[in-house]
């Protein structure tokens, strides 16, 4: 694992986590991307998207945890967050058991 702190904004964070959810059940779909792609531009979700492959579960996890106590995020950002990490959980129409295993360790880092 790569020890140097990653220092994201926001949008990079954001768009870091939502690739986290969609990769939950293993199973990253076409439309969990072009639903991530909505929410950036084209080279934010590349730089993300090249980092977070390059990532495992536990070091994805590490890298949310120590970016969120970079930035503040009121309780509307949250809640936003938590909506759009959802809207990749319930893609599919389903939610297993590996999403939402994931969903309770983000919401403990989250809040």
């Amino acid at each position: 694992m790569n020890n140097q702190q990653q220092h994201w904004t926001k949008a990079e964070l954001q768009i870091y986590i939502l690739l986290l959810c969609a990769n939950a059940d293993s199973k990253v779909t076409q439309e969990e991307i072009e639903l991530i792609k909505t929410k950036t531009d084209k080279a934010t979700f590349d730089k993300m998207n090249a980092e977070f492959s390059e990532d495992t579960e536990e070091e994805s996890l590490e890298k949310i945890q120590d970016n969120l106590v970079m930035h503040e995020y009121s309780h509307k950002e949250l809640s936003n967050l938590r909506r759009e990490m959802f809207e990749i959980f319930f893609s599919d129409k389903k939610f297993s058991m590996m999403e939402n295993t994931l969903d309770k360790i983000l919401d403990n880092i989250l809040y």
